[in-house]
């Protein structure tokens, strides 16, 4: 046994001076001088000379760590070696660490010095050791050798090689600088050797690894700042020996990236004025030197203005007769729009035979605002349109742009500056002349980076875009020739400054023969196709056709439609496939409630009479337009009963400005006109007036209910009902003239849809009737007006009508 082999001497209890040590640890084996000046230290020394030992044996101290003022529960016996002078003069003592000591209670003795009872701590050791604990110290060996070694430390190396008891071989890792202070406790604290050694090995390996990354770490920087320093020094050479080699050849230097450009600027097929500004910019690289970020800027700016089709151009095809059937066969009406794409491609034709291509320095291009409900096909005729002209089609998506420099690109000095998508969408047609359809021009939104609406006033304006220039290449770009076209759903949404620089052309809608066409030559096909069935699988009758477009959808356009006739052949092809259905088969008008549920809109006039919205007084439908399209806009009207004392006008159903004045002028009409139209309104300067608009999540306003509100409350004042096969539209006045409003082409397109057979117009919006389809036209009885009188004796049924038992009790 090595280590507490007399058991006496690790049970007898021993009396110590304590000498603290401050964030200090001492561990058995080893050797500290400590600084006498210290008053702790030189008591502690001074007493334990003080005591006699027997056998004159040396002066014992007790060397006990404190750790932020607290003492530790072990500490270490130590021999004062030796008291004299350390090597910078002051007086010191040289202590011997020797054993493990659990420190007790506190004791009496000589001195200043603090005493304490203690045990020494001693666990035996096998000897020999066994297999486990001798690898744990060729473990530890070979860790320490390898750590001593890293710091040039080879005398240290030999010495922990000859140690062989374990537990010497734990405490010596206390000098190890890389172990903290509470590591240094735990090690003190351990009694059990092969513990302590295990710790230690532990440590030791983790600052190991900790320094063979740091080293890595440091070598890979320090290869990287060689590397980039032999590079800076072999490109200064090159250029060195390039420019001797030039100058001996009378040459002037420049490197074989900018000789590169340079050829490519010249052999290219330049404008005048832009093969200068790419010289210029080639000048600017050959001065650059390499590690310079301009370089990078000049090149990518060379790069974009060499890929841009300057000089290219698509042969616009003339065949007049050949666009208009192009346009019919892949678009059913949408007149307007085909009659001026076949006017300018005349006009084109006409001034190419004549040798007038070029004005002025302008070309003949055109810019068409097309704006419509969602779903009339405006996106789709762009490409129609660039088919029938035989030129290139791109697309530019506006919705949400906010920022100014996607229309006119951003300055060079930014990093990842991009030309603006008008220049983008020119280089990647190919050519300087192709179809540009500007998508949801309406949806362009405003914001601290500029207005992009703003951007697009040059871009659309025939007398100005033939010299554009985009931020990002400072170049005339010719933009004359190219064929703008724009599409909105809101007219009201686009800047008029904007919209005056384009043509507009409004497609309000189709109508159900319309629709039916559509369906049946186009939306089919295509449905057909990607429902992988064959033309002689599955047809739709006529009659299923039309009642799809009249009551199971009801838009302007044919969107809900296409989804109608998808679904319809989704739900065929899944029965064919459970066998639940045979093929060949025609869908039928009879077929469409089992195959995809009943009609989702009702025309008014097939209603039952009981259920109509106008069976009651006080009720009128109008006509309105939003988004979508036209619509049927209904009217309710109502009267407070007198005893609940309610007053003045209530209006509800989300509305706007203007239409509450509408309501307003209708209330005043009738307040002035009422015995001249025969109505009670004496209640009416003592009974409230409710008016509603139905679809109150509906944001609602303008003029155009003027005259419907009048009618409702003339009927709810009068008692008549308001016929149901009727219905308005028109703005009225203080005196009751029915004035023009806007949108008439999709509002008689919304009545046509929905079953009404008479529509009120103002007499002014008679020339807008000419727009209308002539099928729409000869199922309406419209009737131009000019009076709101009018308007009472065209929709108030007769006075033999009136349905007394609901009239409130004063009307």
């Amino acid at each position: 046994m090595t280590e507490g082999s007399d058991a006496s001497r690790t049970s007898t209890p021993i009396d110590l001076p304590v000498l603290p040590l401050d964030d200090e640890v001492v561990l058995p084996g080893m050797v500290v001088p400590l600084d006498l000046s210290d008053a702790e230290v030189r008591a502690a020394v001074e007493a334990a000379q003080a005591v006699a030992r027997p056998g004159g044996g040396k002066p014992e101290v007790l060397l006990v760590p404190r750790i932020d003022g607290n003492y530790t529960g072990t500490g270490v016996l130590g021999t004062v070696e030796q008291v004299g002078r350390l090597s910078d003069g002051d007086p010191g003592a040289l202590i011997r660490a020797r054993d493990r000591v659990r420190i007790g209670a506190g004791t009496s003795g000589p001195g200043n010095a603090l005493w304490v009872e203690g045990t020494r701590i001693g666990v035996p050791v096998p000897d020999p050791l066994p297999g486990s604990a001798a690898e744990l110290a060729k473990e530890y060996k070979a860790l320490a050798t390898s750590w001593l070694k890293k710091r040039g430390a080879w005398q240290v190396v030999d010495r922990v090689q000859q140690i062989d008891d374990i537990s010497a071989l734990a405490d010596n890792s206390g000098y190890s600088p890389f172990l903290t202070t509470a590591q240094k406790v735990q090690l003190l604290e351990t009694a059990d050797a092969v513990a302590r050694l295990k710790l230690a090995i532990q440590w030791l390996g983790e600052h190991l690894a900790e320094q063979d990354v740091a080293e890595s770490i440091a070598k890979d920087v320090q290869e990287g700042v060689d590397k980039q320093q032999r590079e800076f020094l072999l490109r200064r050479q090159l250029d060195a020996v390039r420019k001797e080699l030039s100058e001996l050849n009378g040459e002037s230097g420049s490197g074989d990236e900018s000789d590169d450009y340079r050829a490519r600027v010249e052999a290219a097929d330049l404008p005048g004025h832009v093969r200068e500004a790419a010289l210029k910019e080639v000048e600017k690289l050959e001065r650059a030197s390499d590690q310079s970020p301009e370089g990078s800027w000049i090149r990518t700016w060379l790069d974009t203005v060499l890929e841009l089709p300057w000089n290219e151009r698509t042969e616009d095809a003339y065949d007049i007769r050949g666009a208009r059937e192009i346009l019919d066969a892949e678009h059913a009406g949408l007149g307007d729009v085909k009659e001026r794409i076949t006017e300018y491609l005349a006009v084109r034709k006409r001034r190419t035979d004549r040798g007038l291509g070029v004005v002025g320095g302008r070309r003949g291009g055109a810019v068409l605002a097309l704006v419509g409900p969602p779903g009339v096909g405006k996106t789709s005729l762009g490409e129609s349109v660039a088919h029938a002209m035989g030129r290139k089609f791109v697309r530019v998506a506006l919705g949400g742009v906010r920022d100014e420099a996607e229309i006119r690109g951003h300055r060079r000095t930014y990093v990842g500056a991009l030309p603006g998508r008008i220049v983008r969408a020119v280089k990647e047609a190919g050519s300087m002349n192709p179809v540009v359809l500007l998508d949801e021009i309406d949806k362009v939104g405003s914001d601290f980076r500029g207005d992009p609406a703003a951007a697009l006033l040059e871009v659309l304006d025939p007398a100005q875009n033939h010299t554009f220039r985009d931020h990002y290449l400072e170049v005339e770009l010719d933009l004359s020739d190219v064929v703008f076209l724009a599409t909105a759903n809101v007219l009201d949404a686009i800047p008029e400054a904007l919209l005056d620089r384009m043509e507009l052309v409004t497609l309000d809608g189709y109508t159900e023969d319309e629709k039916v066409v559509i369906a049946r030559d186009h939306l089919l096909p295509r449905q057909l196709e990607r429902a992988g069935l064959e033309e002689d699988e599955v047809g739709l009758d006529e009659s299923a056709l039309r009642k799809l477009a009249g009551e199971y959808t009801r838009e302007a356009g044919v969107r809900n439609l296409e989804r109608s006739v998808a679904r319809l052949l989704r739900k065929v092809a899944a029965q064919h496939e459970l066998g639940e259905r045979e093929l060949p088969f025609t869908v039928s008008e009879q077929d469409l409630r089992g195959l995809i549920g009943r009609p989702h809109h009702v025309p008014e006039s097939a209603q039952d009479p009981a259920g109509r919205r106008t069976a009651v007084p006080g009720v009128a439908t109008g006509l309105a337009v939003t988004g979508a399209g036209g619509d049927v806009l209904f009217v309710e009207a109502s009267l407070a009963d007198p005893e609940t004392g309610a007053s003045g006008l209530t209006l509800t159903g989300q509305l706007g400005d203007v239409m509450k004045e509408s309501a307003q002028i209708a209330l005043s009409f009738l307040r002035s006109h009422g015995a001249e139209l025969e109505l009670p309104v004496a209640d009416l300067k003592d009974r409230g007036v409710h008016i509603h608009f139905p679809a109150g999540a509906v944001p609602k306003d303008g003029p155009s209910a003027g005259i419907t509100l009048t009618t409702a409350l003339a009927s709810l004042l009068s008692g008549r009902l308001v016929r149901t096969d009727v219905a308005m539209t028109g703005e009225v006045s203080l005196t009751g003239r029915v004035l023009p409003i806007g949108g008439l082409k999709q509002k008689l397109l919304a009545a046509h849809r929905a079953g009404i057979t008479t529509v009120v117009i103002p007499q002014r919006n008679e020339a807008d009737l000419d727009d209308v389809p002539a099928e729409v036209l000869d199922t309406l009885d419209v009737h131009p007006v000019t009076d709101v009188r009018q308007v009472l004796e065209i929709a108030l049924a007769p006075a033999s009508a009136r349905a007394q038992d609901r009239l409130p009790a004063a009307a």
